[in-house]
């Protein structure tokens, strides 16, 4: 005959329901003990690079050395673009009004959302979409020219991963297709979505005296295709790399020093186009 109480069990319920308020498979943590998806924290320090490591923790398992090189390249290609691109900028700003590193990198990376910093992720849903469209054994490029008649009818206009406002030609995508291409060579990867994203680029520019090339958010949405990323974390790989950039500005900001510096130097004012100058009217005018 069982001695549990009914408070007993309520008890035991209870916490089992409090462990599970958390689940993870990614760490596991004891009193002297950590391990990462299985292995064990001291066995990986020392014999683990950190782009192995984003795999493991996002992906659950070491990658290949073959993937992670690949992965190591697209994230050293995106880690900065200058003061114009804007989360670098109010990165640089925020540095100039007290909020620390901390606080600078937050709002410099709050921005990384559709519009800036969005375009490796929209490239990667483009690329996918050709995929499926293509099947296995399909034309990959008709397959392309379907997708981006498709995208144009529901008025995409600007196709995200292709062109570039300020690099006729951006010089890392053709460095990057080339370690792709290289890959495929020895067999470490499939090619195909190198194949794809030069069928979209084909198709972007069919009709046109100039092309428009692939930029780096089309070449890096090729390696993360190549890898089986979602679409999802290829923005959040990205946004990973953009932080060594926003922290270096920071930083460097940070130790330049000056005050509450704005978007544009003293010197150059802004284009008002408002009213000209005028007199508040009195009250009785007024109505």
């Amino acid at each position: 005959m069982s001695t549990e109480t009914p408070e007993g069990t309520i008890a035991e319920q209870q916490l089992d329901e409090a462990k599970r308020w958390w689940t993870t498979s990614i760490v596991d943590i004891h009193p002297g003990k950590i391990a990462m998806r299985g292995y064990p924290i001291e066995q990986l320090i020392g014999n683990v690079t950190f782009p192995e490591m984003i795999w493991l923790m996002l992906m659950g398992e070491l990658p290949s050395r073959a993937k992670a090189n690949l992965l190591e390249a697209a994230l050293v290609s995106s880690v900065d673009h200058g003061p114009q691109a804007p989360s670098i900028a109010i990165a640089r700003m925020a540095a100039t009004c007290g909020p620390g590193l901390n606080g600078s990198m937050a709002s410099a990376i709050n921005v990384l959302d559709d519009v800036h910093g969005g375009a490796g992720q929209q490239c990667m849903e483009i690329y996918y979409e050709v995929d499926a469209e293509a099947g296995p054994d399909g034309d990959v490029a008709a397959a392309a020219s379907t997708v981006v008649a498709r995208r144009k009818a529901a008025g995409l206009k600007y196709f995200p991963g292709f062109g570039h406002r300020f690099h006729p030609l951006d010089p890392r995508a053709p460095r990057l297709l080339q370690l792709v291409t290289e890959a495929a060579g020895r067999g470490e990867t499939s090619g195909r979505f190198a194949a794809i994203g030069t069928a979209v680029e084909d198709a972007l520019s069919a009709g046109r005296v100039k092309r428009i090339p692939m930029n780096i958010d089309g070449a890096t949405a090729v390696i993360y295709c190549e890898l089986g990323l979602p679409a999802q974390l290829g923005r959040g790989v990205f946004i990973l790399s953009r932080s060594v950039g926003i922290l270096a500005h920071a930083w460097e900001q940070t130790v330049q020093g000056g005050r509450i510096k704005g978007p544009q130097a003293k010197l150059l004012n802004y284009t008002y186009d408002g009213p000209e100058r005028r007199d508040v009217p009195d009250v009785a005018s007024r109505g």
